[in-house]
């Protein structure tokens, strides 16, 4: 079962990407790329998405 959740090696800022791009079986370089260009092309509508992720995404300790 796949769970969603923050981790806590290796992150940058939060773990937000880092945890998605375990979900989803990616280099965390292409989640963290693609998320500055979706900000940058929404005027900071990423930033906005990224912090609520930040928020209600759990940590990796709390989900194991």
């Amino acid at each position: 079962e796949k769970k969603l959740y923050k981790i806590e090696e290796g992150k940058k800022l939060d773990g937000v990407c880092g945890g998605i791009a375990e979900y989803f079986g990616v280099d965390p370089t292409l989640i963290r790329l693609g998320w500055a260009f979706v900000t940058l092309a929404t005027a900071g509508t990423g930033l906005i998405a990224y912090l609520v992720a930040a928020i209600i995404m759990p940590k990796k300790s709390t989900v194991i």
